[in-house]
């Protein structure tokens, strides 16, 4: 099978990927939409506001033009008079500036959200590239905005001529207007003509918004390799996890078969299965499993319970059910109380037995249920 080429980038972005380039202060982003919400904010503030404003400024060009004897011979009072109008310029402007900057810290949110990022500001001298430039200005990316700008220019030409000719009779008829209600007509004819020409460019947001997000999942895009090598990064090289595990399991072994001589006794299946058992006398647990096994490991556990004389007693369905149900260093079942006792018992009279003495009669059929045996389950 082939390899993949390196410049086929056929799987999508990682969450990780994602992750580095929004710490890189790379994130989707529509030049058309932060232009668009913004433009149509401040059309639609002026609009509302035009009025209010027009009387506003009427008002302080008047009275900068109103000048008093005192205020010509006395320059002080002549700079407080000028500071008091500007103040009451500022302040009918700024709800529409207000309202501006709104939406233009609110607009990021509609494509790519909010991001802080220092390294974005982390010069990049890759960028002075003469060549790379080059590259950029004959890339897809490239024609794409030049194929928005002129439909912009269109779409933008195309209603600016409606909205100028409806509005015909309107301009001819301001000058019977008089001054104040002309100018204040003048500004909301201004105000209603850029809304529906910013407007317009909705259009074209609308088709670069979902572009774009597109244009950055594509940009995105890893290669099968690169799939590959993120997850070894992140979640580890499999050979190694495997040799790790691999020396887990035989430190656990090597703890395991340590524990084997401290064992009071092993019972076996008698090859298949071994389980050494350990009980300290007068402690408040049951019995624990302190090592099990099968095959080999069942062979090493009997080896060394004899190397160690540790009593070894055949009890095939035990065994079976010790291996299957108990876990190394738990307590056995309740439900294999009964024949374990029986078989510690047997063990203890062993240990105790002295000649001349009556040698312990071994245990026969051990109390151990059905459904515990996995050799009856699978039968």
């Amino acid at each position: 099978m082939a390899e993949d080429s390196e410049a086929e980038k056929t799987e999508p972005a990682s969450q990780r990927r994602l992750e580095q380039a929004r710490e890189e202060g790379d994130v989707p982003r529509s030049r058309e939409v932060a232009t668009f919400t913004v433009l149509m904010a401040a059309g639609a503030g002026l609009w509302m506001t035009g009025s209010g404003l027009v009387r506003e400024l009427s008002r302080s060009l008047t009275s900068g033009l109103s000048l008093t004897r005192e205020q010509v011979y006395n320059p002080d009072v002549l700079i407080s008079r000028i500071l008091v109008d500007v103040v009451h310029v500022l302040l009918a402007c700024l709800p529409l500036g207000v309202a501006v900057m709104v939406v233009a810290l609110a607009s990021p949110l509609l494509v790519g959200g909010w991001l802080f990022s220092s390294k974005a500001f982390t010069p990049n001298f890759m960028k002075l590239n003469p060549m790379t430039g080059l590259g950029n200005m004959f890339s897809t990316n490239s024609l794409v905005e030049l194929v928005k700008a002129i439909i912009k220019s269109i779409v933008v030409g195309v209603v600016a001529y409606m909205v100028i000719s409806r509005q015909q009779q309107e301009v001819i008829g301001l000058m019977a207007e008089p001054l104040h209600r002309g100018s204040a007509h003048v500004l909301e004819m201004l105000a209603f003509s850029f809304v529906v020409i910013v407007g317009a460019l909705g259009f074209i947001a609308l088709i670069d918004a979902p572009y774009q997000m597109w244009h950055y999942a594509n940009k995105l895009k890893m290669t099968r390799q690169e799939v590959i090598q993120e997850s070894k990064e992140s979640d580890g090289n499999p050979q190694i996890k495997g040799k790790i595990r691999q020396l887990q399991r035989e430190m656990a072994k090597k703890r395991m078969m340590q524990e084997v001589p401290t064992a009071d006794v092993v019972v076996t299946n008698p090859t298949h299965y071994a389980v050494a058992l350990k009980y300290t006398e007068g402690g408040q647990g049951a019995p624990r499993v302190v090592a099990k096994g099968t095959d080999e490991v069942a062979a090493k556990i009997r080896e060394l319970a004899k190397e160690h004389r540790v009593a070894i007693l055949e009890a095939p369905p035990l065994a079976r059910a010790l291996h299957k149900h108990t876990e190394i260093g738990d307590e056995i079942s309740p439900r294999l109380y009964a024949a374990v006792a029986e078989v510690l018992a047997y063990v203890f009279q062993i240990k105790a037995y002295r000649p001349g003495l009556r040698y312990p009669d071994r245990p026969g059929k051990l109390d151990v249920p059905d459904d515990m045996d996995p050799l009856n389950k699978k039968q």
